[in-house]
């Protein structure tokens, strides 16, 4: 039977089950106790000060953001030790500078001797020493300076001669998210803290300060053994998880906490197709999952309760139409969902799929207690 608090919401919609969310958190909470360092959660996936209450053990940070947008409104809901984790541009100074007036510890991060002149620059001109960190490349994903690479006590140098704070190193493996089963990641972990320790080494060895040592992927904050050196780990996604993280085998189809609400509103009998109110604009275009070892579509399809229907998926969506069908690894029969039925859909990207959506619709773990509405944000 349909749970009546579900029965009442409009579709298509975005669903957290609080009870595994609240699970997946103390999962890498307890890890990082483990691992001996400190949690500073990625809050990109969540975009939300409710949800930033259950993940943050110190309810003031540390946290990690992705926009300046995420910074804003974290800070004014009293979080005061965030790190921006994308690189940061000249014309964005001015915004940092604002936010640590306001009393916001907000750190940026750069891999640049232009970067690191304009943070000098912003910092004199300002009277504030902006605390930065030096991005290094572990894996050759994205940006960074190599741990070697003669520009790493450059840009140590300018920032630190220049007026501003350097404050450490930060890696984040990106490569990871194509490393499949834990002897992999546990390589790729490994890899990360050995591009990131080797960069904190030579940059002390200059004489020149490195107090935090940052690494963090969801795979690899999972997998590591071993984080000699480093000061503190990241993570996001892994608040909600979602299908890539499922395929990666990071998790398991159980953990994942979001999903979308749809209701079925047609049939294709002759290709054996349902049709739902939930297309591209209620779960993202994402297909992180067609590389993997099994293509989940747009999305696994759930029961009204979260439990999978086997065999099947989101074989297409439209901007408002899901087409549900038989994945093509399933011979089994099409149960019968008539018009009107609710179901879930995973997500294979859980950042992707949040972002489609104003509030999460939140199931307590107490199952006669009402459904909590939390509100997210997007922009920049």
């Amino acid at each position: 039977m349909t749970d009546p608090r579900l029965s009442a919401l409009f579709t298509p919609c975005l669903l957290v089950d609080e009870a595994r969310m609240m699970r997946n958190i103390d999962r890498l909470s307890k890890r990082a106790v483990t691992l001996g360092v400190a949690l500073r959660p990625h809050l990109k996936t969540t975009k939300s000060v409710a949800a930033a209450r259950y993940v943050l053990k110190d309810g003031n940070g540390p946290a990690t953001v992705s926009t300046l947008a995420e910074a804003d409104a974290f800070a004014q809901a009293g979080i005061n030790d965030i790190l921006y984790g994308v690189g940061i541009s000249p014309n964005k100074l001015d915004r940092v500078v604002a936010l640590h007036r306001a009393g916001c510890r907000l750190t940026v991060l750069l891999d640049c001797a232009a970067q690191a002149e304009a943070v000098a620059a912003a910092s004199k001109t300002s009277g504030i020493a902006i605390p930065a960190m030096i991005e290094i490349d572990g894996d050759g994903h994205r940006s960074g300076l190599t741990a070697h690479d003669p520009a790493l006590t450059q840009v140590g140098r300018i920032l630190h001669d220049g007026g501003a704070e350097l404050v450490g190193v930060l890696c984040h493996a990106g490569e990871s998210y194509g490393a499949v089963g834990q002897a992999a990641q546990v390589l790729s972990a490994e890899q990360e803290r050995q591009a990131v320790v080797d960069a904190a080494t030579i940059l002390r060895d200059a004489g020149l300060p490195c107090l935090v040592v940052s690494v963090g992927s969801t795979p690899t904050a999972h997998a590591a053994q071993n984080l000699d050196g480093v000061t503190e780990l990241r993570a996001g996604v892994y608040v909600f998880f979602d299908l890539v993280m499922a395929g990666l085998e990071v998790c398991t189809v159980d953990d994942i906490a979001l999903s979308v609400l749809t209701t079925v509103i047609g049939h294709q009998d002759a290709k054996g197709w349902t049709i739902c109110d939930a297309g591209w604009m209620a779960m993202s275009r994402d297909r992180g999952t067609a590389n993997q070892r099994v293509d989940q579509g747009y999305g696994l399809v759930c029961d009204a309760s979260g439990a999978p229907i086997r065999g099947l998926y989101v074989k297409q969506a439209n901007q408002e139409h899901g087409v549900i069908a038989r994945h093509p690894d399933f011979d089994g029969d099409m149960p019968d969902l008539p018009v009107g039925t609710l179901l879930r859909i995973l997500p294979n990207h859980a950042c992707a799929t949040a972002a489609q959506h104003q509030h999460y619709h939140v199931v307590p773990k107490d199952p006669d207690a009402a459904l909590m509405v939390w509100d997210r944000f997007g922009g920049w």
